[in-house]
């Protein structure tokens, strides 16, 4: 019977220990109607963005939340290069913009032979400063559209824009692998996700679906050095290079987009309808403006 008595102490001891693989998933901000777009910046500061409000909003750890700028065009996703220019995704304006580090804006891509844009919704500039978007339409915006296709984009270092992907059903989030020859592309109609790659001069081929049957539609994606990428759908979903589940992060909300930060980039922060939530990883995330 002692011995017995002394097996289930050391059972209930070691089962009482914490998971080393176990997350906490934290709220760090509430009160919004929709949010999307966040990025960190080079500041160390996350960015995020209120779409319907036209809001831009900051949070610093240990300073709370205080609100940036607004944007007429909407914003629904941002992203920086190398020299610190802030790139932004306008929906409602039908475009993709730069703003530098004085102020000056600059409309980067408007139309495509010859016809608007559908609907800029999330962006990635590689290294080298060649910037790849995708062009859904999503609510009132697909009354309007006028190109025959939803695309993937670039926008080359010189400016010129082409058409990567033409797809029948709507592209939405955008992240690239650690060493730039790898786009992987959400795609919100058929429940996907694609992966892309990409030569030096930013020339795409091999289109091809990697993971199928995600739960809800995806949304946001962002990638890890480790060669995972972590897609926004009904939950945050982490699938290998391979496209096998590696994890599921359960949320209060339904989370829309995502993005890696804090100084040493382990840090995963998710955009849900009504709030930001955070998750330490443990893993650096790949963005291609930090070292």
């Amino acid at each position: 019977m002692r011995f017995r008595t002394i097996l289930f102490a050391i059972a209930v001891a070691v089962f009482a220990q914490p998971r080393v693989n176990e997350i906490v998933v934290e709220r760090i901000t509430t009160g919004y109607r929709f949010l999307n777009g966040p990025v960190w910046s080079p500041e160390d500061v996350l960015l995020f963005s209120d779409t319907p409000t036209d809001r831009m909003f900051r949070y610093a750890s240990g300073k709370g939340t205080s609100e940036v700028s607004t944007y007429s065009g909407g914003i629904s996703a941002a992203t920086f290069d190398a020299k610190g220019n802030m790139y932004a995704a306008e929906p409602r304006a039908r475009r993709v913009t730069r703003l530098d580090k004085k102020g000056k804006l600059d409309i980067l891509a408007e139309r495509f032979e010859g016809k608007r844009l559908n609907s800029p919704n999330d962006l990635v500039v590689r290294r080298d400063g060649t910037v790849f978007f995708t062009d859904p339409a999503f609510g009132e915006q697909q009354d309007n559209v006028e190109l025959g296709f939803y695309g993937v984009f670039r926008i080359t270092t010189k400016g010129e824009l082409s058409a990567i992907a033409r797809w029948k059903t709507r592209p939405n989030g955008i992240a690239i692998s650690q060493d730039g020859r790898t786009l992987f592309v959400s795609d919100s109609d058929a429940q996907t996700v694609h992966a892309i790659d990409v030569d030096k001069d930013g020339v795409a081929s091999n289109d091809r679906v990697i993971v199928s049957k995600i739960p809800g539609a995806p949304g946001g994606l962002r990638a890890d050095v480790e060669g995972n990428f972590y897609v926004a759908a009904r939950n945050v979903f982490v699938f290998s290079a391979k496209g096998e589940l590696v994890r599921t992060i359960q949320l209060p909300e339904k989370p829309s987009s995502l993005t890696f930060g804090d100084p040493e980039l382990q840090s995963l922060y998710i955009t849900a309808q009504t709030s930001v939530y955070r998750v330490k990883i443990g893993v650096k995330g790949v963005v291609p403006y930090l070292p």
